[in-house]
């Protein structure tokens, strides 16, 4: 038992290596997070070294991937994982996509916000979390995200006017929340990947521009609500672009298709919407 025990460890420190170390990690608040104050238990992570995940986040934050200074366009970019809001898939939704962000000049914040507690064989006592409203909890941290990185572009050398957001799976209906939410907190522009909770509900008002991907075999969230979600933004005559890949399923595994390449469609609207030309 004690090998297995020591083998399961090496494999979590192992996944929490694997990923490239931020130039920064910036928490989301000043001291705990509203709601999180009996949550005494610690940050996990899982996985495996090629596709390491993040657990019982307590302590939201935003870990810096700034893009290379001779390149940087004065762009900035918040990477929402997915994971079902039990866990943070840190690699292919997160810092692996912060890092292609960076090729392109935009600096890359990729967002850790609150999760479900997920037992484990010592587990802290009684789950903290009973009767809170984690869902909204990690909604409030995206729109915290938002609102932060905006009061302190300077300091980061991003324009306030030039702060987005992409969400997977989860981290879509945390982006989701931030595009429908209040105006402080809602990103200059978004784009929804596999987005939970994409649906037909009317834009707000000064509602951003949209980038929607998704896969027509996803049969975990399905497709029609990011046809939906990009129905509505044309009706209310907003600008959004739409790529239902033949294949990909949920998280784009399935590979050989287009959504191989969702990044570069990402890139090339990003370019059309003047997002990659150098700010002045």
């Amino acid at each position: 038992m004690l090998r297995i025990l020591l083998l399961a460890c090496a494999t979590l420190t192992a996944a929490a290596q694997s990923l490239p170390a931020p130039a920064n990690v910036i928490p989301l608040y000043a001291g705990v997070a509203p709601g999180s104050e009996n949550w005494h238990y610690d940050e996990r992570a899982a996985g495996t070294a090629s596709n390491p995940q993040a657990q019982n986040i307590v302590r939201p934050v935003l870990m810096y991937y700034p893009a290379e200074k001779a390149i940087t366009v004065g762009t900035a970019m918040i990477v929402a994982p997915g994971g079902g809001f039990r866990t943070l898939m840190m690699s292919y939704e997160g810092v692996d996509v912060a890092k292609r962000l960076n090729q392109m000049g935009i600096d890359a914040f990729v967002l850790k916000y609150r999760t479900t507690y997920v037992d484990t064989a010592t587990p802290p006592g009684p789950n903290p979390q009973v009767w809170q409203n984690v869902r909204a909890m990690s909604d409030a941290d995206g729109q915290q995200a938002v609102r932060l990185l905006r009061q302190h572009a300077a300091e980061y050398g991003v324009q306030p006017n030039r702060i987005g957001m992409i969400g997977f799976s989860a981290g879509g209906g945390v982006l989701l929340s931030a595009v429908y939410g209040p105006a402080d907190g809602r990103p200059d522009f978004a784009a929804p990947i596999y987005a939970a909770g994409a649906s037909s509900t009317p834009p707000p008002a000064g509602a951003p521009p949209l980038f929607i991907a998704v896969a027509s075999d996803d049969k975990t969230v399905g497709y029609q609500g990011s046809i939906d979600l990009f129905g509505a933004w044309i009706k209310a005559g907003l600008r959004a672009e739409l790529h239902v890949f033949q294949t990909g399923a949920h998280g784009f595994v399935t590979k050989g298709g287009g959504a191989d390449h969702y990044l570069d469609r990402l890139e090339d609207w990003l370019r059309v919407n003047g997002l990659l030309k150098k700010a002045i």
